[in-house]
């Protein structure tokens, strides 16, 4: 029976486990999103996030425990400086996994994993969102014609003080 036994080995030994896990998570560190399976994302996912948490508190215990996981001075480094600071009032939670599909070769269930705050579409999109509403349909056309008339008014002045300035140029010479 398995009980309480929620590991996922990867079918890897235990210290090959914690070497590519550690390697993960410094590409994840650097990059700020790799793409990887489902199941190693999900482990890789409990593997950052304590360091991540671990990182907001920056003392040099904290330091010499996330490199005796890491290995990787720059990681760290990177992990300390950048991230900590954009994640500081996040209370968790700070990896996103999204599902690509199945790999051609072997059909694995591939996806990328991303740290939550550096994702610049996601964060574009919630910026984007604006209200509206049904009366505001007839003044935003109105809106839109104004402000293409005032584009072409614009580009039409400074094609005109454009073209005096390449006629001199010749007659200088």
């Amino acid at each position: 029976m398995r009980h309480n036994k929620k590991f996922n080995h990867l079918g890897r030994t235990a210290s090959h486990r914690h070497a590519m896990l550690a390697n993960m998570a410094c590409s994840l560190i650097k990059h700020k999103r790799i793409t990887t399976t489902v199941a190693k994302a999900k482990a890789l996912r409990k593997y950052v996030e304590p360091l991540i948490t671990k990182s907001k508190e920056d003392t040099t215990h904290s330091r010499r425990v996330v490199f005796s996981y890491l290995q990787d001075k720059y990681a760290v480094t990177e992990l300390f400086k950048e991230i900590s600071v954009k994640i500081g009032d996040r209370p968790g939670g700070y990896t996103r996994i999204i599902k690509t599909g199945h790999r051609l070769g072997d059909a694995a269930e591939m996806c990328f994993i991303e740290l939550v705050d550096f994702d610049e579409n996601m964060a574009k999109a919630a910026v984007k969102k604006t209200t509206r509403t049904r009366r505001s349909k007839k003044s935003s056309a109105a809106v839109e014609t104004k402000a293409a008339e005032e584009t072409s008014a614009v580009e039409a002045s400074e094609e005109v003080s454009a073209a005096p300035a390449q006629e001199e140029a010749p007659k200088a010479e």
